[in-house]
C-alpha cells in the first residue's frame, strides 16, 4: 500500500499558495485494509475514507467510466490493481493530476508541473469532455489563477467551446451551477469567472440576460467593485453576487434566481439593490422616498437589510457614497420611534400606524428636504 498527496494541495504548494485542504490517494489497497486500520468510510459506493486522527480524505485509486448523461453519469471502479497513473488520468486538468510521495518526489505522468510553470490550464485526456461540470470548473480555475497569468490551452478552449455548443451545460442542475458560483465568489475572482464563461459562450448557464449585457465595460466595472470589496475584507456572498446583477431588471434577476437556484438571501439583496439604488444614491433624496424605501425593506423589524444594502451600495460606488452617513443618522433616529409612545397618548387602532408614519417622516425631513 502506497499513499500520495494529490490534486489541489500539490498544485497550490507548487504555486506557493496556502494549502487549505489535503487529499490523498491510496494505491494497492482494499477497503477492508483501511477499515482495519481505523479509517472511516464515507458513503457506500465511493471509496473515500477519513483518516482516524487527522480526518483528512484518503481515496482508493480508481477509474471512472461514463454511463449516462450529465456530470453524475459515471461508474466508479476501484481495486488494488488500479495504478496511480490510472487514477491521475481521470482528473480534469494536468495541473490537478500531480501526485507527491512521502519522500517529496513528484509523480507527474501528464506534464502538470510544466504546465504550472508555463501557466497553462490543459485537459488531461479526451475523457474530459464526458463531464459538463468541467466547463464551470475550468472557468473557476482560470479566474482564480488569472492574477498569476494562467490561460486556458487552445486545445482545451476548443474542447470547452464544443461542449458548450452541444448544450452540455443543460444537464447540470441549478443547485450545482450555484455551487460553482459560490466557490468563485469565495475565491474573490467572480468577475474573471463570468468573463471566462462569456468567452466560452457559457454565460447563459448563469443568466441569459447577463450574457446579453456582457461587455468589457461591465467586466472592468465588476473587477473594480470586487477589488474594493477585497480591500475592505467584504466577503458576504449576497452582497458580492448583487454586484453582478445590478445592471439587470428585476424580472431578469428573478429569472436568474430560478436558473441557478439562488438562495433567498442572495436573491433578495440583488432585488433590493435593483429597486433602491437610484433613490438612495440620488443627489436629492426626498423624505417621502426614503420612508417608502424603509417601509419596503421593513427597516423597523429587519434593520440588517438596510445595513446590507448600504454596504452593497458602497461596493458599487467603490467607496463610501455621499448619502451614507446621513442615511445612517436619519434611520437611526427614526428607529427610536415606537408604537408605545402613541398608545400612551391614547391613540388606538389604525391611527397608531399613521402616527408612526408621520413621526418618522418628520425625522426624515430634518435630514432630507
Amino acid at each position: 500500500m502506497r499513499i500520495y498527496l494529490v490534486g489541489g494541495a500539490v498544485r497550490d504548494e507548487l504555486l506557493g499558495r496556502i494549502v487549505k485542504e489535503r487529499d490523498y490517494v491510496v494505491v494497492g489497497a482494499t477497503p477492508e485494509q483501511l477499515l482495519k486500520q481505523g479509517y472511516q468510510q464515507v458513503g457506500k459506493d465511493f471509496p473515500v475514507f477519513l483518516h482516524p486522527k487527522s480526518k483528512e480524505e484518503y481515496a482508493l485509486a480508481r477509474t471512472e467510466r461514463k454511463q449516462g448523461q450529465g456530470y453524475t453519469g459515471f461508474v466508479c471502479e476501484f481495486s488494488a490493481d488500479v495504478t496511480l497513473e490510472d487514477d491521475l488520468r481521470r482528473r480534469d486538468l494536468t495541473v490537478n493530476a500531480i501526485a507527491k510521495a512521502d519522500d517529496g518526489s513528484l509523480v507527474d505522468p501528464y506534464g502538470g508541473k510544466q504546465d504550472l510553470d508555463n501557466r497553462i490550464l490543459r485537459h488531461v485526456s479526451e475523457a474530459f469532455s464526458e463531464d459538463p461540470l468541467r466547463i464551470l470548473r475550468v472557468a473557476r480555475f482560470a479566474a482564480r489563477y488569472h492574477y498569476l497569468g494562467f490561460t486556458i490551452a487552445d486545445e482545451t478552449q476548443l474542447l470547452l467551446t464544443q461542449m458548450v455548443n452541444r448544450g452540455e451545460l443543460n444537464t447540470l442542475t441549478a443547485e450545482r451551477i450555484w455551487l460553482e458560483c459560490e466557490k468563485s465568489l469565495d475565491d474573490g475572482a467572480f468577475a474573471e469567472f463570468l468573463n471566462v464563461l462569456a468567452q466560452l459562450g457559457a454565460l447563459n448557464a448563469i443568466s441569459p440576460a447577463l450574457a446579453n449585457n456582457w461587455n468589457n465595460e461591465l467586466y472592468q466595472q465588476l473587477k473594480n467593485r470586487y477589488a474594493y470589496a477585497q480591500s475592505q475584507e467584504i466577503t458576504d456572498k449576497s452582497l458580492l453576487f448583487a454586484q453582478a446583477t445590478s445592471s439587470l431588471t428585476a424580472d431578469d434577476i428573478k429569472a436568474t434566481s430560478e436558473t441557478i437556484r439562488l438562495p433567498n438571501d442572495v436573491r433578495d439583496l440583488s432585488l433590493q439593490l435593483n429597486a433602491h439604488q437610484a433613490t438612495l444614491t440620488s443627489k436629492r433624496i426626498s423624505a417621502e422616498q426614503l420612508l417608502t424605501c424603509c417601509n419596503q425593506l421593513d427597516l423597523w423589524r429587519r434593520p440588517e437589510r438596510f445595513t446590507g444594502l448600504l454596504l452593497a451600495l458602497e461596493v458599487a460606488n467603490c467607496g463610501v457614497f455621499n448619502n451614507k452617513k446621513k442615511l445612517i443618522k436619519a434611520t437611526d433616529a427614526a428607529k427610536t420611534i415606537n408604537p408605545q409612545q402613541f398608545i400612551a397618548q391614547g391613540i388606538k387602532g389604525a391611527q397608531i400606524k399613521t402616527a408612526l408614519e408621520n413621526a418618522r417622516l418628520e425625522i426624515f425631513k430634518d435630514y432630507f428636504s
